[in-house]
């Protein structure tokens, strides 16, 4: 019997986009039978089964609260919508997920960033989803990540736009094909990012409020220097103003657009997916269940002999079954 699961993923691996919202509540779900239905959905949009690597491209937004980033994607979400825009010459499909910090008493998102981007509701093209970040802070959830290999066999785009607390969001890079890191001009963002680590992410860099003037090139200009100093100097540092008419947001969707053609897409994917799979075994068994395995660089070469298209849940599977054997 196929079940739930595998309908739904099914349906998504032929681009029906009014599977997604089911197919997210139960990657939500935490019972045992939703766990079983969940794994069967991302086995049928594995790359196995699609044949090769999911079409969607898989973009991370993160910088630090109140740099405008959902203001941003409501302008980058009205570019790819306009068939006029970007590289395919067509409307594109975008999902977008804004995980937001989560209530400790319930566990639901807080701040519900999908009232805050600018999107009409009819537009059957588009999906905006708040989801919580449960009890990793600044950090992404099993589902989030689940989420995100789901909908990119079924949208073009896909946007993780995540909670901006430091360090942790260095975790996105393991998950987006593409990291844009959004700042706003002034406020020592600079100089808090290189203590943080977080300019060692970015894919593409954005300054927003670029109609404050001097104080946003100002900006962009030391960011260019801390990018130099790095040896990152092919990072595009790129200065955004999202207020009407918006300037700036052709270049970024046409950068955005540039990364991804220019990367190795099916190696950066299954490097995530390893990972993704490593990670998730330790939060299930812990520092105890590794070593049973034989340490982190056994369970790395467990993965590493596994199938490449074997989805995350499947390359869990194997190490669980190294733990019993």
């Amino acid at each position: 019997m196929s079940g739930e699961g595998a309908a739904l993923g099914a349906r998504l691996r032929e681009r029906d986009l009014y599977a997604a919202p089911a197919a997210l509540n139960l990657l939500e779900s935490t019972t045992a039978a939703d766990r079983r239905q969940a794994a069967a959905l991302l086995k049928e949009v594995s790359p196995a089964a699609l044949g090769g690597e999911a079409p969607a491209h898989v973009i991370g937004v993160t910088g630090p609260p109140g740099a405008g980033k959902s203001t941003l994607l409501s302008a980058l979400l009205h570019a790819w919508r306009d068939d006029s825009q970007g590289t395919t010459g067509r409307a594109r499909t975008v999902a977008m997920l804004a995980v937001d910090p989560s209530s400790r008493r319930s566990g639901g998102s807080l701040l519900g960033d999908r009232a805050r981007i600018d999107f009409d509701p009819a537009d059957r093209g588009v999906l905006i989803r708040s989801t919580a970040a449960g009890e990793r802070l600044g950090g992404l959830a099993r589902a989030t990540r689940a989420a995100a290999q789901a909908l990119a066999a079924a949208f073009d785009i896909v946007v993780i736009e995540t909670v901006g607390v430091g360090q942790a969001e260095t975790e996105i890079a393991d998950v987006a094909d593409t990291v844009a890191v959004v700042v706003q001009p002034g406020g020592g963002d600079v100089l808090q990012f290189l203590k943080s680590g977080i300019m060692e992410i970015p894919d593409v860099l954005v300054v927003t409020k670029a109609d404050l003037g001097r104080l946003a090139t100002a900006t962009r200009r030391d960011l260019s220097a801390a990018l130099r100093s790095l040896g990152a100097h092919s990072t595009p540092v790129l200065a955004v103003s999202s207020l009407p008419p918006p300037s700036g947001v052709e270049e970024l969707v046409r950068a955005l657009d540039e990364h991804r053609a220019g990367m190795d897409l099916a190696g950066e994917r299954l490097h995530a997916r390893r990972a993704g799979a490593l990670s998730e075994f330790v939060i299930e068994h812990g520092e105890h269940g590794l070593r049973e395995i034989g340490g982190r660089g056994a369970a790395e070469t467990l993965l590493a002999a596994q199938e490449p298209g074997l989805e995350v849940p499947a390359l869990v599977a194997a190490l669980e079954r190294q733990t019993s054997s």
